[in-house]
């Protein structure tokens, strides 16, 4: 009978896929509102991402967890597309790879965490 490895590859895949499909969602719409909508006063009041602003909403429980998620799933399927892309560029995929991608995206959510934490409820 024949035994399987087991694999961590489908957390990764996971990961991966939802970042995915996060970006594909509100991706283009954070970089409208952001980047288009507020500096040139369309549809939104210039002061709409002032700093108070934008803090309250990072200390509601509310934004926290989309600012945690946003940043959490973009880290890690930007970690997954960059490992992935190691072969196109003549970069072997070995654990040291592997290692430095996934550890980057990890310490990423670690200080996304931490940061949102920090700043209070």
């Amino acid at each position: 009978m024949k035994t399987y490895k087991r694999s961590n590859a489908p957390i990764f895949w996971l990961l991966f896929g939802a970042g995915g499909m996060m970006a594909a969602l509100f991706g283009p719409i954070m970089v409208f509102i952001t980047g288009i909508a507020v500096p040139i006063g369309l549809l939104l009041p210039a002061d709409a991402m002032s700093y108070p602003k934008m803090l309250a909403f990072a200390q509601n429980f509310i934004g926290k967890g989309f600012l945690f998620v946003a940043i959490f799933l973009f880290a890690w399927h930007s970690a997954h597309r960059i490992f992935h892309s190691l072969h196109d560029v003549g970069i072997h995929r070995g654990v040291l790879a592997k290692a430095l991608t996934y550890g980057v995206a990890a310490v990423v959510t670690v200080i996304a965490a931490v940061n949102l934490w920090v700043i209070g409820f």
